[in-house]
């Protein structure tokens, strides 16, 4: 089987996603060529070079519907004869696009693709294009639907992470955060998004509370506890669903979640020979690739699975991972990570996380592929492992390996 390998990862910085956001007047479609452009000018590429571009993006409506990436490929400096696929897999799309593209290299369907995705959440609401689990009651009773939010309030009560002990991972985010972007780490990744005439509108991830601490999140009243314990009553149907709970214990909110942002973030992937034709050295190979279902009402425990499922379909250990990079929809979700696989918190999120940053749900997978793989670079490690978990419960992980 054909060898699958990352020549570049690129990014753009987060922009908050609200109408005061650095990134509010860019679209979907011009943040999506923009990154397209960047990964083509960067390395010399022909515009006919990759075989396709599968973009991720999550809320498919409005200006992030109908096939977003073709769309994307006709406003890039990409040739016309590149056709784009868009796909949805909620928080992994840009993740699983680069997958996907690994993937159809190594059964010989095309010397390179680019992948990755995009989110402009400021510009288009989360959850504006429906969905049958939450809206289609027949699909939501049958599956004990609850909102995110008290998904990870489970988490917390299963598996006994206190409000300190979610809040503290919060704080430990935005400080490596701010440490990361001290020490320049993502000089290699992030691009400047520049307007038409050229002026930067954003360099630098614009989310981050550096000076976030514990007293500060102590202030804040947890987000989902009105929602489970009022109308609609989410806490009696989780309840219902775990009857050896006597209670939800709720500890999340805004400061220990991941933000609502805009960004996109893209991947070029290709075999041996495409490297060679354009003068490229590989920086990693996808070795492997993972997915899986699971509890839909829980519903963010996946990256525990999926990871166990990706270890053992292909012969490894935990300990054979050198950096990991879970992301932070919710302190909860890394908790559980960490506390499942006993691993080092040194090694997970090593420059901060989706609570530091936010979460531009298409492009979050993409993104974390890349600093991994930075930081595998900065640290001089070899393997690294990219998971999420994911809405209506599933998980997704990537592997890999430096050449």
């Amino acid at each position: 089987m054909t060898d699958a390998y990352i020549y570049d990862a690129l990014r753009t910085p987060r922009g908050k996603g609200r109408k005061d956001g650095a990134l509010h007047e860019v679209t979907s479609l011009r943040l999506s060529a923009l990154t397209l452009n960047a990964l083509k000018e960067r390395n010399n590429l022909d515009g006919h070079a990759v075989e396709d571009v599968i973009w991720g993006n999550v809320t498919q409506v409005m200006e992030q519907g109908g096939c977003l990436a073709r769309s994307a490929v006709l406003a890039s400096d990409l040739d016309e004869s590149i056709p784009g696929l868009a796909i949805n897999r909620f928080c992994a799309s840009g993740m699983e696009a680069v997958n996907l593209a690994a993937n159809q290299i190594k059964g010989g369907a095309g010397a390179a693709y680019i992948a990755g995705g995009v989110e402009m959440m400021g510009r288009v609401a989360m959850g504006s294009d429906g969905a049958a689990i939450a809206v289609d009651p027949t699909l939501a009773m049958d599956s004990y639907f609850v909102p995110q939010g008290i998904s990870a309030d489970i988490i917390a009560t299963e598996y006994g992470f206190s409000r300190a002990d979610v809040d503290a991972l919060a704080v430990e985010s935005q400080r490596r955060a701010k440490v990361a972007w001290d020490e320049d780490r993502f000089a290699k990744s992030v691009i400047t998004v520049r307007d038409q005439n050229g002026l930067a509108i954003l360099d630098r991830d614009e989310y981050m509370r550096p000076e976030t601490s514990m007293q500060t999140l102590g202030a804040l009243n947890p987000s989902f506890q009105m929602m489970g314990e009022q109308m609609p009553g989410f806490d009696k149907i989780a309840l219902l669903k775990y009857p050896h709970m006597e209670k939800i214990n709720h500890v999340h909110h805004a400061g220990n979640s991941s933000g609502i942002v805009d960004g996109s973030a893209a991947v070029l992937i290709g075999n041996k020979e495409f490297g060679e034709k354009y003068g490229l050295k590989p920086r990693a190979r996808i070795k492997a690739t993972a997915k899986i279902g699971t509890d839909p009402t829980i519903m963010l425990t996946g990256p525990v699975p999926v990871t166990e499922k990706i270890l053992k379909d292909n012969g490894m250990e935990i300990g054979d991972i050198d950096l990991f990079e879970v992301n932070e929809a919710f302190a909860a979700v890394v908790l559980r990570f960490m506390q499942a696989f006993d691993v080092d918190a040194s090694k997970v999120n090593v420059g901060g996380g989706a609570i530091a940053f936010g979460h531009p749900l298409g492009a979050t997978g993409a993104m974390i592929i890349g600093t991994v793989l930075d930081e595998l670079e900065r640290q001089d490690k070899q393997v690294g492992l990219a998971t999420l978990c994911i809405a209506s419960g599933m998980g997704a992980a990537t592997i890999i390996e430096r050449v």
